[in-house]
């Protein structure tokens, strides 16, 4: 009688689960298939809108996993599987582990915002956070420079992201500009008239927006002159040094003077009588 009493309850159990869990498993096999187009559609469109490709590949596992949980969590309702329990746990572990990687997160999500908005590149020369350098890699939770004396610095992506910053190679033109000190007593015009040849024979300077050469101050032992050029952005540096030292030498040819701090020293003899 036992032995009756047990198949007839596997029976019924049999009869009362079996549509359900095969109409899980089709409905698993199709939902796999589905996840399996979204997360392809998903990774075309980044693509197109041309993310990069390791956020791109991180962005879509992570979609997949999270399409899959949350397939796995019908699936199992569907049987009769009461999962408010483990959907409850599993909340308050995301929030624990969320709390401890506060900052890591925040982090991971500067590199996202960094890597889909792109306010700079690779190869790309910026100044922020205190430091300049040129980008080298952008990674999901840092971002590493390299400065002109070849120092490696490593900067978190979330202050990045949240903080101002300067990008000197979005723009394709930059201007360069001087400050020339001569002597009161030197001719303005003729040390205008130096410089601008100068200026004028270096094809790296463009002429539209040509030069801009004129008195910016009367200081206390120089009249400046303030020149302002503009230049490809790749010949920056190069335009400023040599513009430097052409003026220089140009100067002591032709006689003006360029002033430098003195200090008058007045000696005064006490008689002791």
């Amino acid at each position: 009688m036992e032995l009756e009493q047990y198949m007839d309850q596997a029976v019924n159990l049999t009869m009362a689960y079996l549509p359900k869990v095969l109409l899980a498993i089709v409905f698993l096999w199709i939902g796999m298939w589905v996840i399996k187009r979204v997360t392809k559609l998903f990774d075309i469109a980044l693509e197109k809108k041309d993310v990069e490709a390791s956020l791109r590949g991180f962005l879509g596992s992570m979609v997949s996993a999270l399409l899959k949980v949350a397939l796995i969590i019908s699936v199992a309702t569907m049987v009769g599987i009461e999962m408010t329990a483990f959907i409850a746990v599993l909340g308050a572990a995301g929030l624990a582990v969320g709390m401890a990687l506060s900052g890591t997160l925040q982090n991971f999500a500067g590199g996202v915002i960094i890597l889909l908005f792109k306010p700079f590149r690779v190869g790309d020369f910026i100044e922020a956070q205190g430091y300049m350098g040129t980008v080298s890699e952008i990674q999901i939770f840092i971002t590493i420079l390299k400065t002109p004396d070849n120092k490696t610095i490593i900067i978190p992506n979330s202050p990045l992201s949240t903080g101002s910053l300067i990008n000197f190679s979005i723009e394709q033109t930059r201007r360069v500009d001087f400050s020339f000190g001569i002597g009161y007593g030197d001719d303005i015009d003729q040390a205008r008239g130096i410089i601008n040849e100068i200026v004028q024979a270096d094809a790296r300077v463009k002429k539209d927006p040509e030069p801009f050469i004129m008195v910016g101050e009367l200081a206390d032992s120089s009249v400046n002159l303030t020149v302002r050029v503009w230049v490809d952005a790749a010949d920056y540096w190069g335009v400023h040094f040599d513009t430097i030292e052409a003026v220089k030498k140009a100067f002591d040819a032709k006689g003006v003077s360029i002033p430098f701090p003195q200090q008058d020293v007045h000696m005064h003899q006490v008689s002791n009588g």
